[in-house]
């Protein structure tokens, strides 16, 4: 093979944490990089970005033409889109990308496809995000271009979604009920080791069209990363019980939940009683001790996921589409709401404002209390305590708007 000319590499979604590494390590070994991308200026701005060795095409991978001009003259091509979004279509889309993609690489005589997919268990249900990874691997294998379609599980490392999602699990919360999969085993993949498998893919030997599974040596559940990672940077053990439901549907909302109770969280953390300009403020004789708040609030935000997640995915199976889309959105504003009392009383300092904040809360929390009892009496029970808190937030509000009225 031919090497006195550097080899031009086409980089999919090179503003990701994946593709960004991708095209730095690549740009390191010699290469010339080129971006598809909608945004140049975007691309550009990277630290990675070198005007030498670098360029971009501005296009969407959706549009055989802007992708046929991407990979014009292109020797390798690494495929590092996927979605995840909730669109009803998001996986016949995500296909017919890849079979795009894979045909115009056939026209344009790209000697290889490099491909980052999930990794998954043989002979099991997979969510509708991972079985669309499956498809897409598939779909590229099948387009006549020889194609390693790598398949990794979580990504260890500063930027990955995945890995981000675990971090603010472990930190936040001292322990969680989540579905069953927690209890599954995963291989982690340091995102050094993923990015040097994923450039050195594109010097297989030519006839290599398949799958590769790229992880350590070692399975661990899930439960026991999060445990793992606390330990490693010196918190205290977190417990984590499962939920008797195993509903991929469960699952879905467990995980889409994550990010708004970790929202809510940062409430909690300006959740600050013991400063010293809340200590002078007039309080009633109802005023509990600082430390009780951030003990209730946590307790309180690792019981809302679980909930919450079992009545919306009760709804959506039993087919109440728009019942199941009005939990999420007053679920969506009770959290902000909740973010927001914090923010305006104890880091604003504004006591009005967050006592009209905090009734609206109370009546909030109320009404999803009725929302999930309806699903179930118990789930109703289970989230009363925390109607109740909000109710007694909006009490104590109150008193200290009318204890200091020029606050």
């Amino acid at each position: 093979m031919d090497r006195s000319h550097p080899r031009l590499a086409l980089v999919t979604r090179a503003t990701g944490y994946i593709g960004g590494q991708v095209a730095a390590e690549l740009l390191r070994r010699g290469w010339q990089v080129r971006v598809l991308s909608r945004s140049a200026e975007k691309v550009e701005q990277l630290p990675w970005w070198s005007s030498q060795s670098c360029e971009v095409v501005e296009g969407d991978a959706a549009r055989a033409a802007e992708v046929a001009k991407a990979l014009s003259g292109v020797d390798v091509a690494w495929y590092l889109l996927h979605s995840m979004g909730d669109a009803s279509d998001f996986a016949e889309a995500e296909l017919d990308m890849a079979r795009t993609f894979g045909a115009e690489a056939r026209k344009a005589g790209v000697a290889r496809i490099v491909y980052l997919g999930g990794l998954h268990p043989e002979g099991e249900e997979l969510s509708e995000h991972l079985a669309s990874r499956v498809a897409v691997g598939d779909a590229l294998m099948a387009s006549g271009v020889p194609t390693a379609a790598l398949q990794a599980g979580l990504v260890i490392g500063d930027g990955p979604s995945s890995f981000q999602m675990l971090r603010h699990l472990s930190e936040r919360l001292p322990g969680a009920v989540a579905p069953r999969w927690v209890r599954n085993t995963i291989q982690p993949v340091a995102v050094a080791d993923a990015v040097h498998y994923l450039v050195a893919a594109a010097d297989l030997p030519e006839h290599v069209n398949r799958t590769f599974d790229i992880g350590a040596p070692e399975a661990i559940e899930y439960a026991g990363m999060m445990s793992e990672y606390a330990k490693a940077v010196g918190l205290r053990r977190r417990l984590v019980l499962t939920a008797p439901v195993t509903t991929p549907g469960l699952a879905a909302y467990w995980v889409g939940l994550v990010t708004p109770v970790t929202t809510a969280l940062v409430g909690s953390l300006a959740t600050d009683p013991d400063s010293l300009w809340y200590r002078t403020l007039r309080k009633p004789a109802f005023q509990p001790p600082a430390w009780v708040f951030p003990v209730a609030w946590t307790a309180l935000y690792a019981g809302i996921a679980p909930t919450s997640s079992l009545v919306l995915a009760e709804i959506g199976e039993q087919g109440r589409t728009r019942e199941q889309k009005r939990y999420a959105a007053a679920l969506a504003g009770n959290l902000a709401l909740n973010a927001g009392w914090s923010v305006l009383l104890f880091t604003r300092k504004q006591v009005r404002p967050a006592c009209v904040d905090a009734v609206a809360l109370a009546v909030s929390s109320a009404d999803l209390v009725r929302c999930a009892a309806r699903t179930s009496p118990e789930r109703g029970v289970l989230l009363a305590p925390y109607a109740a808190w909000t109710g007694f937030a909006a009490g104590l509000t109150g008193a200290l708007a009318r204890l200091n009225p020029r606050r």
